[in-house]
């Protein structure tokens, strides 16, 4: 028994194409595309009417546990530093492993509901680490969303926490299965000592993963890494032999030329945040530069893709350097098909069916030459319909079929009191 969606407009990022066909769904995957496909005698049909079917949106970056901060009375930091210590660490200290799990869902149930099908998670609760990694898988599989999740290690609670989080790391990636997968995180640089830089090559040599780390963010991190440690940090992850084409580094707005080039040469992924960019006020990152492997996400933002998709483009484009939208939002399908080992993203024959219904009604004509245009300036999370996940419906009616949005909603509000109360007494 499969599922034929007739009757849409099947959209491909790259090579841009929009084109009417049917698709046919069994099991996982896309098993054919064709104009006016027959459906078998058991096969769910469901027509479309000119809508676009178009690809799961992959977050490449993204905080899941921040969804808990939304509304947080803080003070207004006066430097980067100064909202590490006093707004996101605080925070990440008053998570516990139930918090964890409850913003897992939340986060999980928001990113689906604007188009996400899969997102990569760098994670930290430093009173709460053993089985943070699982109770956040728990409560993205609640709603559907497949995760790439790592812990972000650093020595910032001592060698103990360091170790802890390492553990975590490896742990998670060994049993990983399904929707999931693990990689090694990391903290800052300059919260990293030269052992902790030895164990995540260790870590990365025992669970065959790539690096997924902040980078350049701010200033700070050359400075404080440099005055602690000898050296900037690209001259450290280098050194230390942590950077590779399965790496994925996020920010990167304040690399030296030098530096810039020495990363790209190893083949690492820029993820680029212009959003929490802008929110956090450490400026922009030169998106251009950052080459073909480059990618999108939200950070500690909305998890709306389409949304950071145009502010990223808009961002290039008031700097003077305007990126190609369509090529930064097929690399996460790049990035998602290498973590996996399968194809995400090509609406096509053998490709896993992770996929959107955006019912959108395009003003103007709607081709391969116009298709990055209307997902600047029409598209949005509005528009989605519906979702389907490895072959399932997660999303239909633009309505979850698996969690009750009110019952997530008054946990998280739940869960929010709870952490904001710990920090209150800290």
């Amino acid at each position: 028994m499969g599922t034929v969606l007739k009757g849409g407009f099947v959209v491909e990022l790259e090579p841009a194409s929009v084109e009417r066909v049917d698709l046919r769904i069994e099991g996982e995957r896309i098993v054919a595309r064709g104009e006016d496909l027959a459906p078998g005698p058991d096969d769910e049909v469901v027509a479309l009417s000119g809508k676009l079917v178009f690809p799961g949106l992959v977050n490449a970056h993204h905080r899941l546990a921040t969804v808990l901060s939304r509304g947080l009375n803080r003070p207004t930091p006066t430097s980067y530093q100064a909202l590490l210590e006093q707004v996101r660490w605080p925070f990440e200290n008053a998570l516990d492993l139930d918090a964890v799990q409850v913003a897992a869902t939340a986060g999980g149930l928001e990113s689906i509901q604007c188009g996400t099908t899969t997102l990569f998670d760098l994670h930290a609760s430093p009173k709460a680490v053993t089985g943070s990694l699982l109770r956040s898988a728990r409560g993205l599989h609640e709603v559907g969303v497949r995760g790439v999740l790592s812990y972000a290690v650093t020595d910032r609670m001592g060698a103990v926490g360091r170790e802890e989080g390492l553990e975590e790391t490896v742990s998670f990636a060994r049993k990983a299965r399904g929707r999931f997968r693990g990689q090694v995180g990391a903290g800052p640089c300059f919260t990293l000592g030269d052992d902790a830089l030895q164990g995540l090559g260790e870590a990365l040599n025992t669970t065959g993963t790539g690096l997924h780390f902040p980078l350049a963010e701010d200033p700070l991190d050359e400075r404080l890494s440099t005055e602690r440690h000898g050296n900037p940090p690209v001259t450290r992850l280098l050194t230390s032999n942590l950077l590779s084409p399965r790496a994925m580094a996020a920010h990167a707005g304040h690399l030296a030329w030098a530096d810039l080039a020495q990363v790209l040469a190893t083949g690492t992924w820029f993820l680029h945040t212009p959003r929490s960019n802008q929110g956090q006020e450490v400026g922009y990152a030169p998106a251009l530069k950052f080459g073909a492997r480059a990618s999108l996400g939200t950070d500690g933002t909305s998890p709306d893709l389409f949304a950071e998709a145009q502010a990223a483009y808009l961002r290039s484009r008031e700097a003077g350097q305007p990126i190609d939208v369509l090529r930064y939002l097929a690399n996460g399908h790049r990035l998602a098909s290498q973590v996996f080992e399968a194809a995400i993203g090509p609406m096509r024959e053998g490709a896993l069916a992770d996929l959107l219904v955006l019912d959108y009604l395009s003003p103007t004509p709607l081709t391969a030459e116009t298709l990055a245009w209307h997902v600047v300036h029409g598209l949005g999370s509005r528009h989605v319909e519906a979702v389907m996940v490895d072959g399932v419906w997660r999303v239909w009616a633009r309505r979850p079929l698996s969690v009750n949005p009110t019952v997530v909603a008054e946990q998280s509000r739940e869960a929010a009191a709870a952490v904001w109360a710990r920090m209150s007494s800290s």
